[in-house]
């Protein structure tokens, strides 16, 4: 999604680090795998910081007095903490490399991932073996890691938001250490539905759940999360206790995006990126990560399905697809980028002529140019095969500038707000795809302009700051 993406680094690092409180007086606290700010070491020994983006940041910006507890990710972050080097309000810990690489990429990212998303090829995989309970222990130490850090920082009765699948044991372990907080926990991702969701062995599926239900509450992007929770926990556990459960969707940032979208570095880039469309011709867009679950290979395969079954669009049609490389330190990853970039490059050879390039694909991440193609998109195409939001079906209708028909996945979150005005897909269904691209192509410019201000609404009914503050007074409520 575009505004999980970076801003321009804000130059060198400044002191002093916020470290441990000594008085630990945090009356709200966040806990995340990712922080507010990353940093870069340069061969010169300079350090230099980079400000992150997305819903998260900014909704925390609707509270002056935080503390943002994350983990150092590379080794500039690292050696940043060991410099005493930070920003106010935020502690990152410093937690053993090797367990974080077993943690995130070992546990969270390669088995909670793949199970909430429903990507395992069950033939073969998951393998629960002795390397699996090695770094399951590694997960438990991370967890503890922030734990101890927010019990050591939470001023007496403080509310701590835990965020995310990385962080599923740590209500339950926080709690063990301070009753006297008030502990939420947001999962970002969908959950898995419980036939699923018991794949994992049961000793670690009953851990997880017993690890969430340690918050007062737990809460979901959308209804259907919530309830595939509740329905593991009822299943597994007999119920969910005490802890009360909520749905907080969140929405775009319009103001920001709105403002952000007609800045001159996107004016640019839109500039280069009708040269490559060509005159007259319209456009599909998407922009996601090469993550499995977004599903951009059959995305891919429907625009080719378009072509093949409807000829009139050859020249007359672009797909803009900006695929930014994600988790590339993964194998499964790595071949799947690959696959994205090898499948456009047999569509442009296939149909491309010398005044004509079919796929316009870009992996190197740019916020700007992110936005340009939001602008100029007559159609946005996101297929995910399963999505907690996506928040990219919700961007494109706030920033487009004519109007832009949107081709949803039946599976992504963003479906219960957005499906009455979106073309809706099967994501596994190439045919039905192509056949939805061709009906959005085709939509009247007034069904389309009509549509987009329906989707901008209620794309933008609970923005960031609102979707903090929400949950914030919801745990505070009891």
């Amino acid at each position: 999604m575009v505004s999980e993406h970076a801003e321009p680094a804000s130059g060198p690092a400044s002191e002093p680090a916020s470290g441990p409180a000594a008085d630990s007086t945090a009356q709200v606290l966040v806990a995340s795998n990712r922080g507010p700010v990353s940093y870069t070491l340069d061969e010169d020994g300079t350090l230099d910081a980079r400000r992150g983006g997305g819903g998260l940041v900014s909704g925390l910006s609707a509270v002056d007095d935080k503390l943002w507890v994350c983990a150092a990710l590379g080794d500039g972050d690292r050696e940043a903490v060991r410099r005493g080097v930070g920003e106010p309000g935020v502690r990152m810990l410093d937690i053993d490399a090797g367990v974080h690489a077993d943690a995130y990429n070992g546990i969270a990212n390669s088995v909670l991932w793949f199970v909430h998303h429903l990507l395992y090829q069950t033939p073969v995989e998951p393998v629960f073996d002795a390397e699996f309970r090695r770094q399951w222990a590694s997960y438990e130490t991370y967890n503890r890691a922030f734990a101890e850090a927010l019990a050591e920082e939470a001023g007496p009765g403080a509310s701590v938001l835990v965020q995310d699948y990385h962080l599923a044991l740590v209500p339950g372990m926080l709690r063990e250490l301070r009753p006297d907080l008030r502990i939420g926990h947001f999962s970002h991702t969908p959950w898995a539905p419980v036939d699923y969701f018991r794949l994992l062995p049961d000793d670690i599926a009953e851990q997880l759940l017993r690890g969430i239900l340690g918050a007062d509450r737990a809460a979901f992007l959308t209804r259907r999360w919530a309830d595939a929770f509740i329905g593991c926990c009822t299943e597994i556990l007999g119920g969910t206790g005490r802890t009360r459960i909520g749905v907080h969707g969140l929405g775009a940032d319009a103001d920001f995006l709105r403002r952000r979208s007609r800045e001159a570095d996107v004016d640019e880039r839109m500039a280069a990126l009708r040269e490559q469309v060509g005159e007259g011709r319209k456009t599909i867009v998407r922009v996601d990560r090469t993550e499995l679950s977004k599903n951009i290979v059959r995305g891919l395969h429907a625009y080719r399905a378009l072509l093949e079954a409807r000829p009139e669009w050859r020249e007359r049609v672009v797909h803009i697809a900006f695929a930014y490389p994600s988790r590339q330190d993964l194998a499964v990853y790595r071949d799947y980028t690959a696959a994205v970039q090898t499948l456009a490059t047999e569509i442009n050879g296939e149909y491309g002529t010398e005044s004509w390039t079919p796929v316009v694909l870009h992996v190197k991440d740019d916020f700007a140019r992110s936005l340009a193609a939001y602008r100029l998109a007559d159609v946005a195409l996101v297929n995910p095969i399963r999505d907690g939001m996506n928040l990219v079906a919700k961007e494109v209708p706030v920033v487009s500038d004519h109007g832009c028909a949107l081709v949803l996945s039946r599976e992504a979150g963003a479906y219960e707000e957005l499906g009455e005005d979106a073309i809706v897909v099967n994501p596994y269904d190439v045919t039905g795809t192509a056949e939805a691209l061709h009906e959005a192509l085709t939509m009247s410019g007034d069904e389309r302009s009509g549509r987009t201000k329906r989707l901008a609404e209620a794309a933008t009914a609970l923005p960031p700051q609102q979707w903090f503050l929400d949950q914030l007074e919801a745990l505070r409520q009891g």
